[in-house]
């Protein structure tokens, strides 16, 4: 399965909220928690969907209001591949330039 091509920023924001959702998450509520707009959102999940890496459902009967919810969360393969991603973009620990300092055998 072919990988991202381009991660930005606000798809690591997207992945980060969906590795860290104990279920799934309504796309308009994750769009809120990233802080991000829907139209910046939605198709970062669409891209998502078309890669296997999350899977969208339509709700069923609500007693809501509005227009159906699309709710998404992370394949097996995704989750993967998500946390793949997310700890290649973490910053990497600087080595102490003196390790013996940093061990405290440096006295």
């Amino acid at each position: 399965m072919p990988g991202l091509t381009r991660v930005t920023v606000p798809t690591l924001d997207v992945v980060r909220v969906l590795l860290d959702a104990r279920e799934p998450v309504w796309g308009l509520a994750l769009a809120k928690a990233v802080e991000r707009a829907p139209g910046t959102v939605y198709p970062i999940l669409s891209r998502l969907e078309d890669l296997g890496w999350i899977t969208g459902e339509w709700e069923g009967d609500s007693a809501h209001t509005g227009p159906r919810r699309r709710y998404y969360r992370l394949t097996d393969v995704g989750r993967v591949e998500a946390a793949a991603v997310v700890a290649a973009r973490q910053p990497r620990a600087v080595a102490s330039a003196t390790p013996r300092l940093a061990f405290g055998l440096g006295r």
